[in-house]
Order: structure tokens, then sequence, then C-alpha cells
């Protein structure tokens, strides 16, 4: 049995993706092939990969593609997780379960270094549970 592909895509592939496909690497030990891609792809926000280390989830090596680098590939669930990108979403092969996640961007965060960071913690907070849910509605643990 193949393992079901998952394209997560928000507009720049720096944080949001980034995160959630590190969550659903993490969660799901090896039962999915998991991808991100931005519309507009830009380099990996630090603090993305700063907020992932503090629970042990390693993305430093993670880098930013362009989801025109996926078009011609077949996925079973294409996620955006972001308004941007469900609009710029382009049209994928083959039968697919299209899923949004309308998350804040937390690369948008203002004031302090700490004060971002508390941003990105809770993104990341919210992507945890949506990938959690994800994951419950279509494999047994």
């Amino acid at each position: 049995m193949n393992n079901k592909r998952v394209l997560f895509i928000c507009t720049g592939n720096s944080a949001r993706s980034q995160m959630a496909e590190g969550f659903l690497r993490h969660m799901a030990g090896g039962r999915f092939e998991v991808f991100s891609a931005g519309v507009k792809p830009i380099a990996v926000n630090p603090l993305a990969i700063k907020v992932m280390a503090e629970i042990d989830i390693d993305i430093s090596k993670h880098t930013s593609k362009s989801v025109m680098g996926f078009i011609d590939q077949n996925f079973d669930y294409v996620i955006t997780v972001c308004g941007n990108a469900q609009k710029a979403c382009p049209v994928f092969p083959g039968e697919h379960e299209k899923i949004h996640w309308d998350l804040e961007d937390p690369a948008a965060a203002e004031g302090s270094e700490e004060e971002k960071l508390d941003i990105f913690r809770k993104i990341r907070n919210e992507i945890k549970k949506n990938t959690l849910n994800f994951l419950n509605k279509r494999i047994d643990f």
C-alpha cells in the first residue's frame, strides 16, 4: 500500500506550511509522504525553526519551495494554511481532498522578539491541533 501524499501550501513557505510539514512528519510516523510549498516562496523563518525546536521537532534543514514545482504531481490531500494560498492554489491532477486551515501569518507579528515568539507559538499550537484533527480522521493510532 502506498503512503498518502500531502501538500501544505502557504504564501511564502516560510512558517505555517513548514511547521505543518514538520508536525505531520513527526506525528504520522512515516504513514504519509509530506511536502510543503509556497505561492511566493521566501526563506524559512528562523522563528518558525526556533518554536518547533522548543518541542523537539527539527525543521532547520527545510527549504522553501515553489508550488509550481509540484504542479504536475498527484496528492491525496492539498492543505492550504492561509487565505492567499487558498485563492492562488493551482489545480493539481487527479482526485484529492482540498482542506483549508485559516491561520494568521506569524511573520506579520510586531513587537519585541519575545512578543513575536509568542505569536509563533500560538500559531504552532493551532497547527498542532489541526494536524491531530487531520490524523484522527484518517488513521488509527
